[in-house]
């Protein structure tokens, strides 16, 4: 790694940075920092500020900076991206200075004017850059999914444990108020028991055959590929065409746009049934894979997750569900992604009530991690819930791949009496890379 220049700092903020660091290496429950020692108490302070590095500045990053940066006290730090253009566009926009745009996360991270990160990479390079930064003091906010393996997921889940760091998921779907509407109102019992979940998401996708193509210029493809096996360049796999094509490409995204997309639903879905720290006990599921060509992940499929409660999901492509989730109960049901319907429409008038579950309410996910940060409590997204949601989608490509039904054990994380499925909860990382 490079050394930074440390800057200048006043007194204030130099003790803040300490404080910050000294959470991040404290193992057990978050300590809770009053907002007059933070200066909340009026406009922001300079010991106040939160100052973010951004891993990975493609398409998605430009919404997660922007809902960031649009939180009093947020200042933009430093960018890293393999893809050139990407840093000089950023760099550009929030007038860095050269040194604060860097090729490789790794320069970003050893950073010790820097409190918090944000990833957008690519799934397969989510756990690597989270771990990386955690291990460097700073706090989370990483994109979904989760990882690109359970495995490694709960590696992430017991380095966040260990260093006492702060992290959102980008599950934004969980801060709206639809959503907590929708969830408190099924786990008050508004629709009487609940029976089963459907959830529909949208499908994969296929392409023909691309012919290897010369790495352009300004572009690092082989730390772009990291610790995914080295494979020739072709433009799809690393750049947009309406969405990258790495999202369908099982190197880099294990369950396909079950995981890519799905995530968000099985968030819900969790949440609303209480479950969003456990998993299912039963998966099964088929789908429709390309014949051929770069891309193959799943397509069209149709998953059965079968709950301790016995409640199940069952889980389509939008072909047979509309999109989102709909929670069916004995009285009724309620449907939501972000916005809320139920039938009867009764139900939509209902209040909770004194002594009644209340659900963590955000409104707005950004804000949220950064207010955690400067709290050091947890997030609405924390990173045992963002495993758990990614871990079923997970699951859910393995029983599409293996066709057959699966127990699972959510406790142990493993498969029962299934070396073959088990094998599929992890994966080798192309030297140097490891987790």
């Amino acid at each position: 790694m490079s050394q930074m220049n440390k800057p200048e700092k006043d007194n204030n903020e130099s003790s803040r940075r300490a404080f910050l660091k000294r959470s991040a290496c404290a193992v057990g429950f978050p300590t809770i920092v009053s907002s007059g020692a933070l200066g909340l108490a009026g406009t922001v302070a300079p010991s106040n500020r939160v100052t973010m590095g951004f891993i990975g500045c493609g398409g998605r990053m430009n919404s997660v900076l922007g809902a960031l940066l649009r939180v009093p006290g947020v200042q933009a730090m430093a960018v890293s991206d393999v893809w050139q253009p990407n840093r000089d566009r950023l760099q550009r926009n929030l007038k860095l200075g050269p040194k604060d745009s860097t090729v490789d996360f790794r320069d970003l991270v050893a950073r010790d004017d820097i409190d918090a990160v944000a990833i957008a990479s690519p799934d397969h390079w989510h756990v690597p850059h989270a771990i990386a930064a955690i291990r460097s003091g700073k706090d989370v906010y990483c994109e979904k999914p989760l990882s690109n393996t359970i495995r490694e997921g709960r590696a992430l889940v017991e380095t966040v444990q260990q260093y006492g760091a702060v992290f959102q998921h980008g599950t934004q779907l969980h801060s709206t108020p639809g959503v907590h509407r929708a969830c408190e109102l099924v786990r008050n019992g508004r629709i009487g028991r609940l029976k089963e979940i459907l959830i529909g998401s949208p499908p994969g996708r296929a392409t023909g055959s691309h012919p290897e193509m010369p790495i352009p210029k300004g572009l690092d493809y082989d730390l772009w590929l990291g610790p995914a096996p080295k494979m020739p360049f072709t433009n799809l796999r690393v750049f947009r065409a309406g969405l990258p094509g790495w999202y369908f490409i099982s190197d880099y995204s294990k369950a396909g746009w079950i995981a890519g997309y799905g995530v968000h639903d099985l968030d819900i879905a969790q949440w609303g049934m209480g479950l969003e720290r456990s998993g299912p006990v039963s998966i099964e599921g088929s789908g429709v894979y390309p014949a051929d060509g770069l891309f193959d992940t799943v397509m069209t499929y149709r998953i059965e997750f079968t709950y301790t409660n016995g409640v199940k999901i069952v889980m389509t492509d939008t072909s047979k569900n509309r999109h989102g989730v709909k929670f069916v109960g004995e009285e009724g049901w309620i449907f939501t992604r972000g916005g809320i319907d139920a039938e009867p429409k009764s139900i939509l008038r209902e209040t909770i009530g004194p002594g009644e579950i209340r659900l963590y309410r955000s409104g707005d996910h950004a804000r949220n991690f950064i207010d955690c940060v400067r709290s050091r409590s947890e997030t609405i997204t924390p990173a045992e819930i963002a495993h758990r949601a990614t871990s079923t989608a997970l699951l859910g490509g393995i029983a599409c791949q293996l066709e057959r039904k699966l127990k699972w054990d959510p406790e142990k994380e493993r498969f029962t009496d299934d070396p073959e499925a088990n094998r599929l909860l992890s994966c080798a990382m192309r030297a140097p890379w490891q987790v």
